[in-house]
């Protein structure tokens, strides 16, 4: 189609473009091996490597068709070096970083919307119900190519993060590319203070399934979670629906394992030089024993795919729908001499099974086949089959 196409023709032009910014790092770092500064050992291969891009960067310098700007080029190349390492890590500039250090620490007006980045790009994971987002008809999948003038190939996870975000009434102007369009949609969304939508519930098979969609992963959600299947009682079923859930506090996703789980490892904690943890339920914490089945899909993120990796794993219920976003990692901010600062992942969730939801998200143990991407379905049309597996699966199951 023709907005895939200009889209990964940009999408290629760039990445090339950071290829060759990240050579300008190398011929930095590279200074310090040729005055001496040589850590050896394992990291022998690490310098070779920062030989060779300095010499790239050597022909760059001489024959490229203009002088470069070397701090652009060397900024360039920070950004390009965190980007390659995951989502969430990041180079902030010394002005970037400022504003991250002095951002309000209860969080500012939203547009309604958690976002990662995919292909070096800003990508809607989930939107919040009846956000101004969701009122501009953005959905799971959306790329959001620029932020104002400034593409977000360009801008590190938490610097997007801090664009979209403001003072309430104040307008960001953002440019989406979606399925099935020839061209971005420029979209200006006025950011409001937004409050975590109510729970869903409902009872299905003559109150034999308590059905609950939280849409958020926080402790007062998980207490009200906690409250509903108390009441409900010992022997209901539980089906819930973690589809377009968020949630970035892990321990919350963790809580909400342990009301179904009665022992046994939860998750696990991992990094090169972080120390591991390992996360085991409490057997006080679990309130039902009744079978349990999870709905995901691409929008379950962060604290949600724990409770579902877990669940999972545990083989205490099933996990129904599409593969999960991918979300669960721990950031260090490291300070820079120059006032900048690197956001560095340094540790990543572990289901029970030894599988890390950042780098495979979940897999659902049931699929439900969704759209394809080049498939336009109406929700008339195609209803809700993931729901329904679901029911279908938990009325099977004896309680």
């Amino acid at each position: 189609m023709v907005c895939v196409s200009r889209f990964f023709q940009r999408l290629v032009f760039v990445l090339s473009v950071a290829i060759f910014a990240a050579l300008g790092l190398g011929f930095v770092l590279g200074q310090f091996s040729w005055f001496g500064v040589h850590a050896g050992g394992e990291q022998d291969g690490a310098y070779q490597e920062i030989r060779v891009y300095a010499e790239v960067l050597q022909k760059i310098q001489t024959d490229y068709v203009t002088q470069p700007n070397i701090g652009e080029v060397t900024t360039g190349a920070l950004h390009g070096l965190l980007d390659s390492l995951d989502a969430d890590s990041s180079y902030l500039t010394p002005t970037e970083y400022k504003i991250y250090r002095d951002r309000p620490a209860g969080g500012s007006a939203q547009i309604g919307l958690t976002v990662s980045k995919r292909y070096g790009y800003a990508t809607v994971v989930n939107v919040v119900p009846g956000s101004p987002a969701d009122q501009d008809h953005l959905a799971d999948g959306d790329v959001i190519e620029s932020i104002g003038d400034q593409s977000t190939r360009e801008l590190s996870l938490a610097v997007v993060r801090m664009m979209l975000e403001g003072k309430p009434g104040t307008t960001v102007e953002i440019s989406v590319v979606r399925p099935f369009k020839p061209d971005p949609d420029k979209l200006a969304i006025t950011r409001t203070n937004l409050a975590v939508p109510a729970m869903a519930t409902e009872e299905y098979e003559n109150s034999t399934i308590l059905y609950l969609k939280p849409g958020a992963v926080n402790e007062a959600r998980v207490n009200e979670i906690a409250a509903r299947i108390k009441a409900a009682g010992k022997s209901t079923k539980i089906l819930l629906d973690l589809r377009d859930t968020s949630g970035s506090d892990e321990q919350q996703g963790l809580r909400l394992a342990n009301l179904f789980i009665q022992q046994g490892t939860l998750a696990m904690l991992v990094g090169q030089k972080y120390p591991e943890q390992t996360f085991t339920a409490d057997p006080a914490k679990c309130i039902t024993g009744a079978p349990v089945d999870v709905l995901v899909n691409r929008g379950t993120y962060g604290a949600a795919e724990l409770a579902a990796g877990a669940i999972e794993d545990s083989k205490r219920g099933d996990v129904i729908g599409e593969r999960t976003f991918g979300e669960g990692s721990v950031q260090k901010t490291l300070e820079l001499p120059d006032g900048g600062a690197v956001l560095l992942t340094v540790a990543k969730y572990e289901t029970p099974n030894g599988n890390k939801i950042q780098d495979n998200a979940v897999a659902p143990t049931v699929a439900v086949d969704q759209p394809s991407d080049d498939e336009f379905v109406s929700p008339a049309q195609k209803g809700d089959e993931t729901l329904d597996k679901g029911l279908q699966l938990l009325k099977a199951k004896a309680s």
